[in-house]
């Protein structure tokens, strides 16, 4: 419980600041915003065209050795490969041909001077918009400019030359591939030639009737017939052999996620293994786009799409681990057959040796040229195979839409500008009244009050009170006042104290006025009050008696009158009042005498309660010396205005002095912006009387007041007289 007061008290606190800076937090608010709008207003209306097109990574691979292909290219479930193409798009190779085409440095000449490469290749850059469109292969290309023409011709010309740039690649990687096939088809081709040169000549030699030699069975024996028969199936095992051992090394080399290709290769059409790629493949990429969207690595979703991705990789490794051993096993068995088939060759060959010897070298000589013919034959077919695909390659770029000029202007939004201006605008205005809250150290609660000056606080004064002697009958105000009366009588350090006088740190801090309301206050409370304006430099207490200040207490103290002469009576009954009188030049420190000291002992006797108003304490010596010689002091500290080092010299001088400190008044405090003081003027209407109030009982006995010459006593309303 008490937790939740303690932030419901901080969280009033930072309100209690919005409210009592809400000016300033205004003013900073209605800055930003105009200096937004006036910036939003001459900044340059620019129109925004886009092409969309589909952009395609390249599949294909250059060619290989004879008879093999090279591996699958980038899948298109490479997250970085739109990025990847942005970059390439911002690149000189395509803006510059953009700028060529265009002849934008001529169209952005500045007074007729013409830009240079760079500084033009700057400024298109600054034009750019590109993204990709969210859960599609799709990207936008996408340039801002004031000319809603040009706009669109930049975006179709960067289009089509980024295009252009991604086919002549292509292009060139196909053609570099199939330079690489020619070239070992032409060394095949030689070989082929010498083989057919050896063949001729060793059945030249050796007077060999084939009237075949494209086929080992013509015009052989029964025993050529067997012996070549047996050749061309070792040879043929011995092709098995090499493609097998060639296929398992390959397989050896290839991760799970590349089973399918393996397949491929084998030619086995596994439909499950299909589907678990595919999967695989479909999960690295809604795990890359989930990540685009901004999902943290532990999110349920991405750890549900790695589980299965996990998943089928095993499946896919088990099926590869399989496949792989297959493949041994059936290397294995080739491998023996390969044997069999060489030891039943070399048997042939020893029983042709023996029948007809000179036949070998021709027919070794033949089988040479007719394997070689075939690896020839083999490698053509993959040439025209490769020409016939590259001739009907798909697009790596598909401009889906061109882009058109724009009907309306793009930039700038001035909804969006002026809705985070109005953002911006409130923190700083927040932050700028907090940071100046931070810097500001004057009272601003009771709390500080008792932290850094160790005295009570009496009452707390509403802002804009009124002059209580002015006013008809009881008002709300005069409820602060009573509460400060009682107060004061609570915390006199000795009963017979009755001498006062309100301090304060400087001018303008409501200390007269509160001198007046309070000494008001007891009178009615039914005191016999004396008001003495002991500020003899800026006299005030005059004017709220309406009263001529052409003699009073500068008069007693020089010497020309007594303090009968000198004590005028008011409107209000209990109340006297001496007015300050005019300062002469030479009597400046006049307060500081022994006449004052004895003024002080008479008052204290003839009257219950004597109220003397002092200048500032600090500065003037007569604040201080009035300290000194009263019963008790009262300072009066306005709400936020003296920093608290300043008041806490003013408590300072007055202990110096001698004087008796017991509280302090807080002046001046707006409770419509300080929630915290509220409820001290709340209830100001209820607890107004509702009537005369009469007077105080069991109270100190009640002096008569001075009777001036030629005055009449009036009775009061008890029937005693004063």
């Amino acid at each position: 419980m008490n937790e939740s007061n303690e932030v419901r008290l901080h969280f009033l606190d930072y309100w209690r600041i919005v409210k009592v800076r809400s000016g300033l937090i205004t003013l900073a608010f209605l800055l930003v915003m105009v200096t937004a709008g006036v910036t939003t207003y001459f900044l340059p209306r620019e129109y925004y065209s886009k092409v969309t097109g589909e952009v395609k990574p390249d599949n294909s691979a250059p060619v290989g050795d004879i008879g093999e292909r090279g591996n699958v290219g980038r899948s298109i479930a490479d997250p970085a490969y739109i990025t990847t193409q942005f970059n390439i798009m911002q690149k000189t190779g395509i803006l510059y041909p953009v700028i060529d085409q265009l002849k934008l440095a001529d169209a952005w000449a500045i007074e007729g001077r013409k830009l240079d490469a760079q500084t033009t290749y700057l400024r298109l850059l600054g034009m750019l918009d590109l993204h990709e469109v969210r859960n599609t292969g799709l990207i936008e290309i996408g340039v801002y400019d004031v000319d809603k023409q040009e706009a669109a011709n930049i975006a179709n010309t960067i289009a089509v030359v980024y295009r252009e740039k991604r086919l002549s690649d292509l292009q060139e990687s196909i053609d570099r591939g199939l330079a690489t096939v020619r070239e070992e088809t032409d060394k095949q081709r030689k070989r082929v030639e010498e083989a057919s040169a050896e063949m001729a000549k060793i059945r030249q030699r050796d007077s060999i009737i084939d009237a075949d030699p494209e086929s080992l069975s013509s015009a052989l024996n029964t025993a050529d017939r067997n012996v070549v028969a047996l050749e061309q199936q070792l040879n043929e095992q011995r092709l098995v052999v090499t493609r097998i051992k060639g296929n398992l090394e390959q397989i050896m080399k290839l991760k799970p996620e590349e089973l399918k290709e393996v397949l491929r290769t084998l030619n086995i059409d596994d439909q499950n293994v299909i589907k678990m790629v595919a999967a695989m493949q479909e999960g690295f990429s809604e795990e890359s786009r989930l990540q685009a969207n901004g999902l943290g690595e532990k999110h349920p979703r991405l750890l549900a799409i790695r589980a299965q991705r996990e998943y089928y990789s095993s499946v896919l490794e088990s099926s590869l681990k399989s496949v792989t051993e297959n493949q041994a096993s059936k290397l294995e068995i080739e491998e023996r057959n390969l044997a069999a088939l060489q030891a039943k060759f070399d048997d042939a060959m020893q029983n042709q040796i023996k029948d007809k010897a000179k036949t070998g070298d021709y027919t070794e000589a033949k089988s040479r040229y007719l394997l070689a013919k075939k690896l020839l034959e083999s490698a053509q077919q993959r040439i025209s195979t490769e020409l016939f695909n590259r001739n009907n390659f798909f697009e790596p770029f598909k401009i889906v839409e061109k882009a058109e000029p724009a009907i309306y202007t793009k930039r700038p939004n001035v909804p969006a500008y002026m809705g985070l201006a109005a953002l911006v605008g409130l923190i700083v205005g927040v932050s700028l009244a907090f940071f100046i809250e931070y810097l500001d150290t004057s009272v601003k609660t009771l709390e500080d009050v008792e932290k850094y000056l160790q005295i009570p606080v009496l009452a707390v004064v509403p802002k804009d009170i009124s002059q209580l002697i002015k006013t008809k009958g009881d008002t709300p105000d005069a409820e602060a006042y009573r509460i400060l009366r009682a107060n004061v009588e609570f915390n006199k350090p000795d009963r017979n104290a009755n001498t006062f006088t309100l301090v304060s740190g400087g001018p303008g801090e409501g200390k007269s006025t509160t001198l007046n309301n309070l000494a008001y206050t007891c009178a009615l409370g039914g005191y016999n009050v004396l008001v003495v304006d002991a500020d003899l430099r800026r006299p005030t207490q005059h004017k709220f008696f309406d009263i001529e200040n052409d003699h009073g207490l500068t008069d007693y103290l020089t010497g020309h009158a007594t303090l009968d002469e000198i004590t005028r009576t008011t409107k209000i009954d209990n109340l006297s009042f001496i007015p300050s009188g005019n300062l002469p030049g030479d009597a400046v420190g006049i307060l500081n005498s022994q006449r004052m000291v004895d003024l002080i002992a008479k008052v204290k006797g003839q009257y219950d309660l004597a109220f003397f108003d002092s200048p500032p304490i600090l500065g003037v010596s007569d604040g201080s010396v009035l300290s000194s010689e009263c019963d008790i002091t009262i300072m009066v500290v306005q709400h936020r205005r003296f920093p608290r080092a300043m008041l806490q010299r003013v408590k300072q001088a007055v202990i110096h002095a001698g004087g008796t400190l017991i509280g302090v008044v807080l002046n001046n405090v707006d409770s419509k912006h300080d929630d915290g003081y509220s409820y001290y003027n709340a209830y100001n209407d209820y607890y107004a009387p509702k009537r005369k109030e009469a007077p105080r009982r069991g109270g100190p006995a009640l002096r008569p007041a001075p009777t001036p010459a030629g005055t009449t006593v009036s009775p009061r309303e008890d029937g005693e007289e004063y």
